[in-house]
């Protein structure tokens, strides 16, 4: 990895469907949420190691109308406190609630949904983040595409719809199984 700007911080971006919790279209509701096996160890591992740990997800059910960002606030502050409970921590949530088909307000293109890069780029500004020395972590294309278009080192885990999708990332992207095994491979 490049170094970065030594006074600024590095992060690690995770996705939220697919590689924090199990894939559940449109979830919302925190009877569905489900983590993934080994997250809240990994978001420890990246806590210990000094990461800034964001979270970047498309939440398009909200321009669809099927949630509200009430819902989504929620669900976090319940995943939060969740990841409290084992020791770890989420550093900052960052969704997109944006579609072009979508309702209302929130029908239009955005510079925030993932593949582009404007909720990394955004936190960056935010938390005083180098991009360059830091980390994103999804399930899908459109994970590994904002983190190459944001600056930093793009990973794919076939959790969620990564093993659909590695076929499928450009060659040389890292691919683990999970994101623990992500999180104890890379601080080796």
């Amino acid at each position: 990895m490049s170094k970065g700007n030594p006074a600024m911080q590095r992060a690690v971006f995770l996705d939220r469907d697919g590689t924090i919790n199990q894939e559940k279209d449109y979830l919302y509701r925190i009877e569905d949420f489900e983590f993934i096996p080994g997250v809240p160890e990994a978001v420890k591992i990246f806590n210990a190691a000094g990461f800034l740990v964001v979270v970047v997800t498309n939440q398009s059910g909200v321009a669809r109308g099927y949630y509200t960002e009430e819902d989504v606030d929620i669900l976090h502050r319940y995943v939060s406190s969740q990841l409290e409970g084992a020791g770890a921590k989420i550093d900052c949530w960052m969704y997109c609630p944006h579609h072009p088909s979508g309702k209302g307000s929130y029908a239009l293109p955005c510079a925030c949904r993932k593949p582009l890069p404007g909720m990394l780029r955004d936190a960056a500004r935010q938390l005083d983040i180098d991009l360059q020395s830091s980390i994103m972590i999804g399930d899908k294309r459109a994970d590994v595409e904002a983190a190459i278009a944001a600056g930093c080192r793009p990973i794919l885990v076939r959790t969620g719809y990564g093993a659909a999708e590695e076929a499928d990332v450009p060659a040389g992207i890292e691919i683990y199984d999970d994101l623990y095994s992500a999180a104890v491979s890379l601080l080796r």
